[in-house]
């Protein structure tokens, strides 16, 4: 098992109602299993809402395998006002 901390932005944050979240995950978890994780978890909030991820503040463009104590961000698109 490894342990995983997700903080949450802007859309994230109100869809899942926290500034950040801890998992308990299986070994071998790969970021797309937990970004699978957290949409279901917002229901349908996050629907047509893409997310970039960011695992210890590094930008990722292809699906990794989480190792213990990642930080993980997703990011939604920037929004102005």
């Amino acid at each position: 098992m490894i342990n995983i901390k997700v903080k949450c932005f802007s859309q994230v944050k109100y869809a899942l109602g926290a500034d950040e979240l801890t998992f308990q995950l299986d070994d071998n978890t790969t970021s797309i299993d937990l970004e699978k994780i957290i949409r279901k978890k917002a229901g349908k909030k996050l629907n047509n809402v893409s997310l970039r991820i960011a695992i210890n503040k590094k930008y990722q463009k292809e699906e990794i395998v989480l190792q213990n104590g990642d930080e993980v961000v997703f990011i939604p698109p920037v929004q102005g006002g």
